[in-house]
């Protein structure tokens, strides 16, 4: 059966034509939606994208295989820590709640977001007092006040809800990846080494929790150099041995005047940027895309937001499990499956696809500077693709995924910052080319701020 997502994610990359990808296997997620396809479509084309790039040079694209159960298993954790644990990775105020009218769900993984929820609610510091509080308010005006508190809040929408809220309608008519052509430029690689096709393209990953991070482990899988910043003091808990896979992780301060120089150099020798910022963040830095282009004229710029670029909420912090909650996927989950509940996806499938989403734009943007001197923007966004999914809403849950076994993990130790793990098997095979990761998986601020 033909993938329903394949042809729509080669229109957004604006592909004549739909790359032909195998798929291998027949586990799959159990949901009411078409998540473990959603996952071979991102992954397969993400990796069509760097068969691609390697025909610069061979003049003819490697074939692209997915296995399909592999592919459902890096929509979640690959990471077997051996002889240590995982911390938990979330907030235990974390979740869905019960309101007056409904449910929301709060976000209080980063400690800021936790202290905004609290600022409304009261400094309450168990789940059952924080639940008794949440029962006394309206679920939209209690995210509406978490919201304009600087905190992460998603009021609990059905599917129709949300096709008639003004945000969803802006979503709706918004392109899955929406692309922005800027002054040519002529960057044409010297050669590309088909059994690294990435090696010498350099990634400045200013990345959060997931769908970017992801975007750049994918990218060094096949050689690229991704250099991780982050603010000082950040952190990301149980995710940071997930998402550091293959780069290098420095911090620098935006408000300090020498590291701003620092970051300016990385700027000025890097070919991509991924990030995740709210449409107004980098700019208010100083930043916008005008500067980045007085700096770096063929930086090709890849970033993120949670809903949308458009529409009333196109500012708002988002993340994939309040997007579920927003766009009526939970809602949907809850109601044909009469769990009494709001249900979720199985695995957070919207940062995961909208990150392999984010690659796959970031290798056609190399292509397109490398064979037409086009240097581009890619704007994409966590709502776009629940909107896409969203599609394939069926009142069964279908699938079944076996249990896991040593099969399922790659032979491979990894001598992480933690300790040594093991990953699930990587779902790709473009034949001639290896992945592998130059880094293992490391903590946060550990590396210099430098090509």
């Amino acid at each position: 059966m033909p993938n329903r997502f394949t042809p729509q994610i080669a229109n957004a990359l604006g592909l004549s034509e739909t790359p032909a990808i195998t798929t291998i296997g027949t586990d799959a997620l159990p949901s009411y939606f078409a998540v473990t396809e959603l996952a071979c479509a991102s992954i397969g084309m993400a990796a069509a994208m760097i068969s691609n790039w390697r025909a610069l040079e061979t003049g003819s694209g490697a074939p692209v295989t997915i296995d399909q159960r592999l592919a459902s298993k890096w929509f979640s954790m690959t990471i077997r820590p051996q002889g240590w644990t995982l911390p938990n990775v979330w907030d235990p105020l974390a979740g869905d709640y019960q309101t007056r009218d409904g449910w929301i769900r709060l976000h209080t993984n980063a400690p800021h977001h936790r202290a905004a929820a609290l600022s409304v609610l009261g400094n309450y510091q168990t789940r059952d007092d924080l639940a008794m509080a949440v029962r006394e308010w309206r679920s939209d005006m209690l995210e509406n006040e978490i919201v304009a508190a600087n905190g992460c809040a998603a009021t609990m929408h059905s599917l129709e809800e949300w096709q008639t809220h003004p945000q969803g309608i802006s979503i709706a008519t918004d392109p899955l990846i929406c692309w922005d052509q800027h002054a040519n430029t002529n960057v044409i690689p010297a050669s590309i080494d088909p059994a690294r096709p990435l090696r010498g393209i350099r990634v400045l990953d200013l990345t959060r929790i997931l769908a970017g991070p992801v975007a750049g482990r994918f990218l060094a899988a096949y050689g690229a150099d991704v250099l991780r910043i982050d603010p000082p003091g950040w952190d990301e808990g149980a995710v940071i041995p997930e998402v550091t896979l293959g780069k290098r992780c420095a911090g620098l301060d935006l408000l300090d005047r020498e590291d701003r120089k620092l970051f300016e150099e990385l700027i000025s020798g890097a070919d991509i940027l991924l990030h995740g910022y709210r449409p107004d963040a980098l700019p208010g830095l100083g930043y916008d895309a005008k500067t980045l282009r007085a700096i770096n004229p063929a930086l090709i710029d890849v970033t993120l937001s949670a809903y949308g670029w458009t529409g009333p909420w196109a500012k708002r912090r988002g993340f994939d499990s309040l997007l579920q909650m927003s766009c009526g996927v939970a809602d949907w989950g809850m109601t044909h499956s009469g769990s009494g509940k709001p249900l979720p996806l199985p695995v957070q499938a919207l940062d995961h696809a909208t990150g392999y989403l984010m690659a796959a734009s970031a290798v056609r943007a190399l292509i397109r500077r490398a064979t037409h001197g086009e240097v581009t923007t890619a704007r994409h966004s966590l709502a776009r693709t629940a909107h896409m999914l969203s599609k394939t809403a069926t009142p069964d849950c279908i699938g079944m995924i076996a249990a896991e076994t040593d099969a399922d993990i790659a032979l491979q130790v990894e001598d992480t910052d933690w300790g040594p793990a093991r990953r699930i098997a990587f779902p790709v095979s473009i034949a001639g080319t290896p992945h592998h990761w130059d880094h293992p998986a490391g903590k946060l601020h550990l590396h210099a701020a430098h090509w």
